[in-house]
């Protein structure tokens, strides 16, 4: 299911912001003129329970270290074939922070302000959405961990 189309059905507000192809969450914040702190990105990562999704500000990293006691055991990138397999319905290389909708478990940045804006990819390269980030957390429910490093 496309996001505009979930939002819609539950009634969640939200735009849809059009742009060149950007293939990177901080060539979006620069296509869009947004702070790169607003953009979000969503990295798929395989666990020893499978996978998980990733969802952080757009200008920072992922500290794998760090989030490995959390998720029971050391953490990889998941691969381009492996990010393609999941998001079968989204332009190659496109990862959208609802694992909800995939089957995927979500987990969010905890330094993000719930009240904020965020803005993500949305199915394609050249499409993102805007919402409060208290919606995105009523509706996808993730959990909330600190796993980011500049």
């Amino acid at each position: 299911m496309r996001i505009p189309e979930f939002l819609a059905e539950h009634h969640v507000a939200y735009e849809t912001l059009l742009h060149p192809p950007a293939f990177s969450a901080q060539k979006r914040a620069k296509y869009l003129h947004v702070p790169g702190k607003q953009v979000v990105k969503a990295v798929l990562l395989h666990t020893p329970g499978g996978y998980i999704l990733a969802v952080l500000p757009a200008t920072l990293h992922i500290d794998t270290l760090a989030l490995a006691p959390f998720l029971s055991g050391p953490i990889t990138l998941a691969s381009e074939e492996q990010i393609a397999k999941i998001f079968d319905d989204c332009e190659w290389g496109v990862v959208e922070p609802f694992g909800s909708l995939y089957g995927v478990p979500t987990i969010l940045e905890a330094s993000i302000d719930p009240e904020s804006q965020i803005v993500f990819e949305s199915h394609t390269h050249g499409a993102a959405v805007r919402m409060r980030c208290r919606d995105f957390e009523t509706l996808e429910r993730p959990r909330r961990l600190q796993f980011a490093t500049v």
